[in-house]
C-alpha cells in the first residue's frame, strides 16, 4: 500500500509546471556557481561555500522541499480527495510514509543535482561538493517532515511555509545563537562549514548534533503528521 500511495503522490506532486519552475531556479544556481568558478576570486572554496550557504541552504533547499512536501497531503486535503484514502482501512502511518517518501524521491535528485553541479563549477574542490551534498540531504529530510505536516495542518501551506523560511529562518533565527538553534538552517550550514573549513555565521552546532537534529526533525514531524491524520475528520 505504501508503494501505491508513493506512486500516486509522486504523479500529483511532480507536475510539469513545478518541475520546470524549480528546475529553472536550480539552473540559476548552476550559472552563479559557474560565475564563481571562472571569476577572479582568489579563494574559490571560500566564495563557493558562502554561495552554497546563501543560495542553496537558505533558499533552494527549503523552497523546493516546501513546494513538493506541502502538496503531498495539502493538495488532497484541499480538493477533497484525501477522504478516499482516509476512509480506507489503511494504517495512517502508511499514508504519511508514502507521501513523505514521494517528497524525498522528487526533491532529493532535483536539489542534489543542481547544487552538486553548482558546487563543482565553483571550483571549490571535493570538500565543497561533499559538504554541499550532505548538508542539502539533511535539509531536505528535515524540511520534508515539517512541510508535510504543515500541508495537512493549514490551508495555503505554501504561503505559511514561505513565511517561515523568509521571516523565521531568514530574520528571527539569525538574531543569535539561541534563536538559530530553532532553525534547520543552522544545522545544515554547520555541516557545510565543518566540511569545507570555512567559517559561516551561526554555524556553531557540533558535528554530532548537526546531523542528528535534522534527522530527528524529519522523524518527529512525520510522527506528528501521523497523529494529526488519525485525529482529523477528513471531509
Amino acid at each position: 500500500m505504501i508503494s501505491t500511495i508513493w506512486h500516486v503522490t509522486l504523479k500529483t506532486q511532480a507536475t510539469r509546471a513545478r518541475l520546470l519552475a524549480l528546475g529553472l531556479l536550480g539552473l540559476v544556481g548552476v550559472v552563479i556557481g559557474l560565475a564563481v568558478g571562472i571569476g577572479p576570486t582568489v579563494d574559490h572554496l571560500d566564495a563557493g561555500t558562502h554561495f552554497i550557504n546563501a543560495f542553496g541552504l537558505s533558499l533552494y533547499v527549503p523552497v523546493v522541499t516546501l513546494v513538493f512536501a506541502s502538496a503531498a497531503l495539502g493538495d488532497p486535503a484541499e480538493d477533497g480527495t484525501l477522504v478516499y484514502l482516509w476512509l480506507r482501512p489503511v494504517p495512517r502511518w502508511r499514508i504519511v510514509a508514502g507521501t513523505y517518501l514521494a517528497t524525498l524521491t522528487v526533491t532529493l535528485p532535483l536539489v542534489l543535482v543542481s547544487l552538486g553541479v553548482a558546487a563543482v563549477l565553483s571550483e571549490g574542490g571535493a570538500a565543497l561538493v561533499r559538504g554541499t551534498l550532505v548538508s542539502a540531504t539533511l535539509g531536505v529530510v528535515a524540511y520534508a517532515g515539517l512541510f508535510t505536516w504543515l500541508g495537512l495542518r493549514v490551508r495555503r501551506a505554501l504561503v505559511w511555509g514561505l513565511a517561515y523560511i523568509l521571516l523565521w529562518e531568514g530574520f528571527v533565527a539569525s538574531a543569535g545563537q539561541t534563536a538559530a538553534r530553532l532553525a534547520v538552517r543552522s544545522y545544515t550550514r554547520s555541516v557545510l562549514s565543518r566540511a569545507t573549513g570555512i567559517e559561516l555565521r551561526l554555524a556553531s552546532v557540533s558535528a554530532v548534533y548537526s546531523v542528528i537534529v535534522p534527522l530527528a526533525i524529519g522523524a518527529v514531524a512525520t510522527a506528528i503528521t501521523v497523529l494529526r491524520l488519525r485525529r482529523t475528520e477528513v471531509a
